[in-house]
Protein backbone atom coordinates (compact mmCIF):
# COMPACT_ATOMS: atom_id res chain seq x y z
CA UNK A 1 0.00 0.00 0.00
CA UNK A 2 1.84 3.30 -1.26
CA UNK A 3 1.70 6.09 1.32
CA UNK A 4 -0.76 8.96 -0.41
CA UNK A 5 -3.56 5.34 0.08
CA UNK A 6 -2.09 5.19 3.94
CA UNK A 7 -2.63 8.79 4.38
CA UNK A 8 -5.79 8.84 2.77
CA UNK A 9 -7.29 6.12 5.21
CA UNK A 10 -5.89 8.05 7.84
CA UNK A 11 -7.80 11.18 6.58
CA UNK A 12 -10.48 9.00 6.59
CA UNK A 13 -10.74 8.02 10.62
CA UNK A 14 -10.67 11.48 11.81
CA UNK A 15 -13.10 12.76 9.57
CA UNK A 16 -14.93 10.13 11.26
CA UNK A 17 -14.10 10.64 14.34
CA UNK A 18 -15.00 14.24 14.47
CA UNK A 19 -18.41 13.44 12.69
CA UNK A 20 -19.11 11.05 15.48
CA UNK A 21 -18.22 13.80 17.72
CA UNK A 22 -20.31 16.42 16.40
CA UNK A 23 -22.90 14.25 16.92
CA UNK A 24 -22.58 13.87 20.13
CA UNK A 25 -22.05 17.55 20.85
CA UNK A 26 -25.32 18.14 18.91
CA UNK A 27 -27.57 15.52 21.01
CA UNK A 28 -25.99 17.08 24.26
CA UNK A 29 -26.99 20.52 23.44
CA UNK A 30 -30.52 19.51 22.25
CA UNK A 31 -31.28 18.04 25.21
CA UNK A 32 -32.13 22.15 26.09
CA UNK A 33 -35.06 22.22 23.73
CA UNK A 34 -38.67 21.19 24.09
CA UNK A 35 -39.57 17.73 23.73
CA UNK A 36 -41.38 18.46 20.40
CA UNK A 37 -38.54 19.77 18.98
CA UNK A 38 -36.38 17.03 19.50
CA UNK A 39 -38.34 14.30 18.90
CA UNK A 40 -38.60 15.70 14.82
CA UNK A 41 -35.35 16.70 14.16
CA UNK A 42 -33.32 13.22 15.69
CA UNK A 43 -36.61 11.51 14.59
CA UNK A 44 -35.45 12.57 11.17
CA UNK A 45 -32.22 12.37 11.74
CA UNK A 46 -32.06 8.86 12.83
CA UNK A 47 -34.42 7.89 9.71
CA UNK A 48 -31.75 9.48 7.02
CA UNK A 49 -29.43 7.64 9.29
CA UNK A 50 -30.76 4.02 8.57
CA UNK A 51 -31.89 4.36 5.37
CA UNK A 52 -28.02 5.91 4.60
CA UNK A 53 -26.42 3.33 6.48
CA UNK A 54 -24.80 5.12 8.97
CA UNK A 55 -25.29 2.98 11.87
CA UNK A 56 -22.96 5.13 14.26
CA UNK A 57 -25.48 8.02 14.24
CA UNK A 58 -28.32 5.81 15.03
CA UNK A 59 -26.27 3.62 17.79
CA UNK A 60 -25.43 7.36 19.51
CA UNK A 61 -28.92 8.54 18.72
CA UNK A 62 -30.75 5.68 20.35
CA UNK A 63 -28.24 5.84 23.29
CA UNK A 64 -29.33 9.57 24.08
CA UNK A 65 -32.79 9.05 23.15
CA UNK A 66 -33.95 5.58 23.15
CA UNK A 67 -37.55 6.94 23.12
CA UNK A 68 -36.85 8.12 19.44
CA UNK A 69 -36.67 5.17 18.20
CA UNK A 70 -40.34 5.23 18.02
CA UNK A 71 -40.16 7.60 15.33
CA UNK A 72 -41.82 6.78 11.98
CA UNK A 73 -41.55 8.08 8.68
CA UNK A 74 -44.14 9.34 5.80
CA UNK A 75 -44.71 5.01 5.07
CA UNK A 76 -45.30 4.36 8.94
CA UNK A 77 -41.77 2.55 8.98
CA UNK A 78 -39.53 2.65 11.57
CA UNK A 79 -35.56 2.42 11.47
CA UNK A 80 -34.94 -1.13 11.02
CA UNK A 81 -37.84 -1.19 8.29
CA UNK A 82 -35.50 1.07 6.32
CA UNK A 83 -32.19 -0.40 7.20
CA UNK A 84 -34.21 -3.75 5.46
CA UNK A 85 -35.27 -2.58 2.93
CA UNK A 86 -32.33 -0.69 2.15
CA UNK A 87 -30.18 -3.73 2.85
CA UNK A 88 -27.83 -2.35 5.42
CA UNK A 89 -27.02 -5.06 7.94
CA UNK A 90 -24.95 -2.86 9.47
CA UNK A 91 -27.90 -1.17 10.93
CA UNK A 92 -29.71 -3.60 11.55
CA UNK A 93 -26.95 -6.00 13.90
CA UNK A 94 -27.74 -3.01 16.17
CA UNK A 95 -30.00 -5.28 17.31
CA UNK A 96 -28.39 -8.01 18.44
CA UNK A 97 -27.36 -5.40 21.27
CA UNK A 98 -30.41 -4.58 22.34
CA UNK A 99 -32.68 -5.81 25.18
CA UNK A 100 -35.85 -7.19 24.84
CA UNK A 101 -37.46 -3.95 23.54
CA UNK A 102 -36.05 -5.07 20.30
CA UNK A 103 -39.14 -6.95 19.79
CA UNK A 104 -40.52 -3.05 19.42
CA UNK A 105 -39.16 -3.55 15.69
CA UNK A 106 -40.16 -7.35 15.16
CA UNK A 107 -43.20 -6.46 15.33
CA UNK A 108 -43.55 -3.36 13.53
CA UNK A 109 -45.41 -2.94 10.20
CA UNK A 110 -46.06 0.22 8.00
CA UNK A 111 -49.27 2.13 7.01
CA UNK A 112 -49.35 -0.47 4.31
CA UNK A 113 -49.14 -3.26 6.61
CA UNK A 114 -46.11 -4.94 5.47
CA UNK A 115 -43.53 -6.17 8.10
CA UNK A 116 -40.01 -6.84 8.25
CA UNK A 117 -40.10 -9.78 6.17
CA UNK A 118 -42.08 -7.82 3.21
CA UNK A 119 -39.40 -5.64 3.47
CA UNK A 120 -37.16 -8.00 2.45
CA UNK A 121 -39.57 -9.55 -0.08
CA UNK A 122 -39.00 -6.81 -2.12
CA UNK A 123 -36.09 -6.68 -4.89
CA UNK A 124 -32.63 -4.90 -3.11
CA UNK A 125 -32.09 -1.14 -4.63
CA UNK A 126 -29.57 -1.87 -7.70
CA UNK A 127 -26.78 -0.22 -5.82
CA UNK A 128 -26.63 -2.93 -2.39
CA UNK A 129 -27.90 -5.47 -4.72
CA UNK A 130 -24.21 -5.09 -6.93
CA UNK A 131 -22.14 -5.22 -4.22
CA UNK A 132 -22.23 -9.12 -4.77
CA UNK A 133 -20.73 -10.55 -8.13
CA UNK A 134 -23.28 -12.49 -10.00
CA UNK A 135 -27.29 -13.35 -9.97
CA UNK A 136 -27.25 -16.41 -8.32
CA UNK A 137 -25.08 -14.79 -5.23
CA UNK A 138 -27.01 -11.63 -5.58
CA UNK A 139 -30.16 -14.54 -5.12
CA UNK A 140 -28.24 -15.85 -2.02
CA UNK A 141 -27.66 -12.62 -0.22
CA UNK A 142 -31.51 -11.87 -0.91
CA UNK A 143 -32.44 -15.15 0.83
CA UNK A 144 -29.98 -14.78 3.80
CA UNK A 145 -31.91 -11.39 4.66
CA UNK A 146 -35.25 -12.95 3.94
CA UNK A 147 -34.76 -15.82 6.03
CA UNK A 148 -32.99 -13.71 8.35
CA UNK A 149 -35.99 -11.50 8.76
CA UNK A 150 -37.94 -14.78 9.16
CA UNK A 151 -36.29 -15.90 12.55
CA UNK A 152 -36.11 -12.14 13.88
CA UNK A 153 -40.07 -11.55 13.46
CA UNK A 154 -42.76 -13.54 15.58
CA UNK A 155 -44.33 -16.25 14.26
CA UNK A 156 -47.46 -14.65 13.73
CA UNK A 157 -45.52 -11.81 11.77
CA UNK A 158 -44.12 -14.99 9.37
CA UNK A 159 -47.59 -15.09 7.20
CA UNK A 160 -48.89 -11.56 7.67
CA UNK A 161 -50.81 -10.62 5.27
CA UNK A 162 -50.50 -6.85 3.97
CA UNK A 163 -53.03 -4.36 2.76
CA UNK A 164 -52.07 -5.83 -1.03
CA UNK A 165 -53.23 -9.40 0.27
CA UNK A 166 -49.77 -10.57 0.06
CA UNK A 167 -47.71 -12.53 2.12
CA UNK A 168 -44.10 -12.39 2.47
CA UNK A 169 -43.54 -14.97 0.49
CA UNK A 170 -45.66 -14.52 -2.30
CA UNK A 171 -44.46 -11.21 -2.57
CA UNK A 172 -40.69 -12.35 -2.78
CA UNK A 173 -41.74 -14.45 -5.35
CA UNK A 174 -42.90 -12.14 -6.93
CA UNK A 175 -40.17 -9.76 -6.89
CA UNK A 176 -37.32 -11.97 -7.24
CA UNK A 177 -38.51 -14.11 -10.23
CA UNK A 178 -36.27 -12.32 -12.91
CA UNK A 179 -33.21 -12.22 -10.38
CA UNK A 180 -33.90 -16.18 -10.24
CA UNK A 181 -33.63 -16.89 -13.88
CA UNK A 182 -30.88 -14.89 -14.02
CA UNK A 183 -29.29 -16.65 -11.79
CA UNK A 184 -29.99 -20.11 -13.57
CA UNK A 185 -28.75 -18.62 -16.39
CA UNK A 186 -25.48 -17.61 -14.88
CA UNK A 187 -25.10 -20.92 -12.97
CA UNK A 188 -25.93 -22.82 -15.97
CA UNK A 189 -22.99 -20.95 -18.15
CA UNK A 190 -20.65 -21.60 -15.32
CA UNK A 191 -21.43 -24.75 -15.13
CA UNK A 192 -21.16 -25.57 -18.67
CA UNK A 193 -17.47 -23.99 -19.47
CA UNK A 194 -16.21 -25.31 -16.24
CA UNK A 195 -17.27 -28.88 -17.09
CA UNK A 196 -16.10 -28.98 -20.72
CA UNK A 197 -12.62 -27.77 -19.15
CA UNK A 198 -13.36 -31.17 -16.26
CA UNK A 199 -14.14 -33.35 -19.56
CA UNK A 200 -10.94 -31.97 -20.99
CA UNK A 201 -8.42 -32.66 -18.31
CA UNK A 202 -10.53 -36.01 -17.60
CA UNK A 203 -9.37 -37.39 -21.34
CA UNK A 204 -6.15 -36.24 -20.99
CA UNK A 205 -5.04 -37.61 -17.76
CA UNK A 206 -6.83 -40.60 -18.07
CA UNK A 207 -4.72 -41.43 -21.57
CA UNK A 208 -2.04 -40.60 -19.88
CA UNK A 209 -2.01 -43.11 -17.32
CA UNK A 210 -1.76 -45.69 -19.98
CA UNK A 211 1.00 -44.33 -22.10
CA UNK A 212 3.32 -43.75 -19.47
CA UNK A 213 6.62 -41.74 -20.31
CA UNK A 214 9.39 -43.55 -21.36
CA UNK A 215 6.69 -46.71 -22.44
CA UNK A 216 6.57 -49.79 -21.36
CA UNK A 217 8.96 -53.27 -21.24
CA UNK A 218 7.72 -55.06 -24.13
CA UNK A 219 8.27 -58.65 -21.82
CA UNK A 220 6.91 -57.61 -18.46
CA UNK A 221 4.70 -55.17 -19.36
CA UNK A 222 5.91 -52.83 -16.18
CA UNK A 223 6.57 -48.92 -17.27
CA UNK A 224 10.77 -48.41 -18.36
CA UNK A 225 10.85 -45.74 -15.58
CA UNK A 226 9.21 -47.12 -12.67
CA UNK A 227 12.38 -47.38 -10.51
CA UNK A 228 12.28 -43.75 -10.84
CA UNK A 229 11.42 -41.49 -7.78
CA UNK A 230 10.04 -39.15 -10.47
CA UNK A 231 7.96 -42.31 -11.60
CA UNK A 232 6.23 -42.36 -8.56
CA UNK A 233 5.60 -38.68 -8.27
CA UNK A 234 3.98 -38.80 -11.87
CA UNK A 235 1.76 -41.82 -10.88
CA UNK A 236 0.09 -39.77 -8.11
CA UNK A 237 -0.38 -36.27 -9.41
CA UNK A 238 -1.81 -38.10 -12.61
CA UNK A 239 -4.05 -39.77 -10.43
CA UNK A 240 -5.06 -36.98 -8.26
CA UNK A 241 -5.87 -34.90 -11.25
CA UNK A 242 -8.39 -37.06 -12.79
CA UNK A 243 -10.24 -37.74 -9.59
CA UNK A 244 -10.64 -34.77 -8.83
CA UNK A 245 -11.40 -33.56 -12.65
CA UNK A 246 -13.84 -36.50 -12.49
CA UNK A 247 -15.45 -34.85 -9.62
CA UNK A 248 -15.64 -31.69 -10.48
CA UNK A 249 -17.32 -33.15 -13.62
CA UNK A 250 -20.30 -34.69 -11.65
CA UNK A 251 -20.19 -31.26 -9.77
CA UNK A 252 -20.93 -29.35 -13.01
CA UNK A 253 -23.36 -32.08 -14.32
CA UNK A 254 -25.54 -31.95 -10.91
CA UNK A 255 -25.54 -28.22 -11.00
CA UNK A 256 -27.09 -28.01 -14.82
CA UNK A 257 -29.87 -30.57 -13.87
CA UNK A 258 -30.87 -29.12 -10.74
CA UNK A 259 -34.44 -28.14 -10.57
CA UNK A 260 -33.72 -24.50 -9.21
CA UNK A 261 -36.23 -23.94 -6.93
CA UNK A 262 -35.20 -20.58 -5.00
CA UNK A 263 -33.90 -22.26 -2.03
CA UNK A 264 -31.64 -23.85 -3.55
CA UNK A 265 -29.42 -20.64 -4.35
CA UNK A 266 -28.94 -20.17 -0.06
CA UNK A 267 -26.82 -23.68 -0.16
CA UNK A 268 -27.12 -26.14 -2.41
CA UNK A 269 -26.08 -24.60 -5.43
CA UNK A 270 -23.24 -22.27 -4.26
CA UNK A 271 -21.76 -25.55 -2.18
CA UNK A 272 -21.96 -27.81 -5.81
CA UNK A 273 -20.52 -24.57 -7.46
CA UNK A 274 -17.55 -23.56 -4.63
CA UNK A 275 -16.40 -27.09 -4.98
CA UNK A 276 -16.72 -27.82 -8.39
CA UNK A 277 -14.40 -25.19 -9.01
CA UNK A 278 -12.07 -26.11 -5.94
CA UNK A 279 -11.77 -29.31 -7.56
CA UNK A 280 -11.22 -28.28 -11.02
CA UNK A 281 -8.28 -25.92 -9.74
CA UNK A 282 -6.77 -29.04 -7.91
CA UNK A 283 -7.05 -31.04 -11.32
CA UNK A 284 -5.41 -28.30 -12.90
CA UNK A 285 -2.60 -27.87 -10.61
CA UNK A 286 -2.11 -31.69 -10.50
CA UNK A 287 -2.29 -32.40 -14.24
CA UNK A 288 0.51 -29.88 -14.89
CA UNK A 289 2.41 -31.09 -12.07
CA UNK A 290 2.11 -34.63 -13.79
CA UNK A 291 2.98 -33.00 -17.26
CA UNK A 292 6.32 -31.50 -15.78
CA UNK A 293 7.58 -34.68 -13.88
CA UNK A 294 6.87 -37.05 -17.21
CA UNK A 295 9.32 -33.87 -19.26
CA UNK A 296 11.86 -34.45 -16.67
CA UNK A 297 11.40 -38.45 -16.99
CA UNK A 298 12.01 -38.60 -20.80
CA UNK A 299 14.59 -35.44 -21.12
CA UNK A 300 16.31 -35.58 -17.97
CA UNK A 301 19.28 -36.90 -19.30
CA UNK A 302 19.90 -35.25 -22.84
CA UNK A 303 18.45 -31.37 -22.14
CA UNK A 304 17.80 -30.63 -18.70
CA UNK A 305 18.41 -26.78 -19.67
CA UNK A 306 14.66 -27.13 -21.48
CA UNK A 307 13.51 -28.42 -18.28
CA UNK A 308 13.08 -24.93 -16.88
CA UNK A 309 11.26 -22.93 -19.25
CA UNK A 310 9.06 -25.84 -19.35
CA UNK A 311 8.22 -25.84 -15.99
CA UNK A 312 7.64 -21.78 -16.05
CA UNK A 313 5.41 -22.02 -18.71
CA UNK A 314 3.70 -25.02 -17.02
CA UNK A 315 2.41 -22.59 -14.30
CA UNK A 316 0.36 -19.94 -17.22
CA UNK A 317 -2.46 -22.12 -17.16
CA UNK A 318 -2.50 -22.32 -13.35
CA UNK A 319 -1.60 -18.37 -12.82
CA UNK A 320 -4.48 -17.70 -15.07
CA UNK A 321 -6.86 -19.86 -13.62
CA UNK A 322 -6.51 -17.90 -10.13
CA UNK A 323 -6.08 -14.14 -11.64
CA UNK A 324 -9.64 -15.22 -13.76
CA UNK A 325 -11.45 -17.61 -11.57
CA UNK A 326 -10.23 -17.65 -8.10
CA UNK A 327 -11.79 -14.03 -7.18
CA UNK A 328 -15.25 -16.09 -8.39
CA UNK A 329 -14.29 -18.84 -5.65
CA UNK A 330 -13.49 -16.98 -2.94
CA UNK A 331 -16.94 -14.79 -3.26
CA UNK A 332 -18.69 -18.28 -3.04
CA UNK A 333 -17.05 -19.56 -0.43
CA UNK A 334 -17.13 -16.80 2.23
CA UNK A 335 -21.09 -15.94 1.01
CA UNK A 336 -21.66 -19.40 1.62
CA UNK A 337 -19.37 -21.11 4.92
CA UNK A 338 -17.94 -17.25 6.03
CA UNK A 339 -18.92 -15.75 9.10
CA UNK A 340 -22.04 -14.43 7.87
CA UNK A 341 -23.43 -10.66 7.18
CA UNK A 342 -25.47 -10.85 10.51
CA UNK A 343 -23.18 -10.97 14.03
CA UNK A 344 -23.03 -9.45 16.66
CA UNK A 345 -21.48 -6.09 16.83
CA UNK A 346 -19.72 -6.52 20.77
CA UNK A 347 -21.39 -7.69 24.30
CA UNK A 348 -22.57 -4.53 24.87
CA UNK A 349 -26.38 -3.25 25.45
CA UNK A 350 -27.09 -0.50 24.40
CA UNK A 351 -30.77 0.18 24.72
Amino acid sequence: MSVPQVKDIKDKKTMHKQALELVNYVCHEMASLPENEVWIMLGYSITQAAKHGISEIVEVIMEMYPVVTGYADSTGGNIMHMAANNRFENVFNLTYNMSDRKHLFSNGVDFEGNNLMHMCARLAPPHRLNLVPGAALQMQRELQWFNEMERFVPPTRRKWVNKEGRTPKMLFTEQHENLKAEGERWMKDTANACSIAAALITTVVFAAAFTVPGGVSSETGIPVLSGESAFVLFSITNAVSLFTSITSLLLFLSILTSRYAEGDFLYALPKRLSSGLLSLFISITFMLVAFSVALYLVFQRKTAWFLIPVAVFAWLPVTSFVLLQFPLLVHVYYSTYGPGIFSKNSDRLFY
